[in-house]
C-alpha cells in the first residue's frame, strides 16, 4: 500500500514533486497569457512560482520543454472540464468553440504563433498539436455521437479554431452576433 504521507506526516517527495510541478505550470501559462511567448522567461516563471530557479531547471530545463508542458497540462484539464460538464449533444459545437476560449487558448495561440519562426518551439509542439486535435476529436464524438461524422469534426475544431482567432479582433457583442449568424449554418452544413 502506497502511502499519502510521509512517516512524520508532512508530505511525500512525489506530493512535492508534484506541487512544485503544478506551480510551474500555472505560472508558465499565466506568463504566457500576461507576457507573451516572447516576453516569458523561465527565471521568471520560477519567481512567480516561487520556486527557485534550480528546481525550475529540474523538473523544465528549456524554456520549450516548460511552455509546451504548461499548455498540455492545460488542455488536460479543460478537456475534463468540458466532459464533465456533460453538454447537451445538441450544443455540442457550442461546447467546441468554448474549448477554443480562455487562458488556454491565449496560451497556446501564443505558442502557435512563435512556433511558426522558432524551430526547437516548433518541434517541440509537434506532439502537443497532436494530442490536442486527439483529445478535441475525442470530446467532440463522446458528445455528439455518430451525429457528425469524424470528417466534419476535424473540419468543424478547424472552424472553430478559425472563430477563435478572429474573434480576436471582434468586441464580445460583434462575436456573439458572429456566432449567432454563423453557428446554423456551420451546423447545417456538418450534421447528418
Amino acid at each position: 500500500m502506497i502511502q499519502d504521507t510521509a512517516p512524520n506526516g508532512g508530505r511525500t517527495q512525489a506530493q512535492r514533486t508534484a506541487a512544485t510541478r503544478a506551480k510551474l505550470l500555472d505560472a508558465a501559462v499565466d506568463s504566457l497569457v500576461e507576457h507573451g511567448y516572447s516576453g516569458t522567461s523561465t527565471q521568471g516563471i520560477a519567481k512567480r512560482a516561487g520556486v527557485s530557479r534550480g528546481a525550475q531547471l529540474h523538473h523544465f530545463p528549456t524554456k520549450e520543454s516548460l511552455v509546451v508542458a504548461a499548455v498540455e497540462h492545460l488542455v488536460d484539464k479543460r478537456l475534463q472540464e468540458i466532459l464533465e460538464k456533460r453538454p447537451d449533444p445538441e450544443h455540442g459545437f457550442e461546447a467546441l468553440m468554448d474549448a477554443f476560449s480562455g487562458p488556454l487558448f491565449a496560451a497556446a495561440l501564443e505558442l502557435w504563433v512563435a512556433a511558426r519562426t522558432d524551430l526547437s518551439l516548433h518541434e517541440a509542439m509537434i506532439p502537443l498539436e497532436r494530442k490536442v486535435s486527439d483529445a478535441l476529436r475525442t470530446g467532440c464524438l463522446e458528445i455528439m455521437g455518430d451525429r457528425v461524422s469524424p470528417d466534419h469534426i476535424d473540419l468543424s475544431i478547424e472552424i472553430a479554431r478559425g472563430f477563435a482567432v478572429s474573434a480576436l479582433m471582434r468586441t464580445p457583442e460583434s462575436d456573439r452576433e458572429f456566432r449567432e449568424r454563423l453557428l446554423p449554418v456551420w451546423k447545417a452544413l456538418v450534421m447528418k
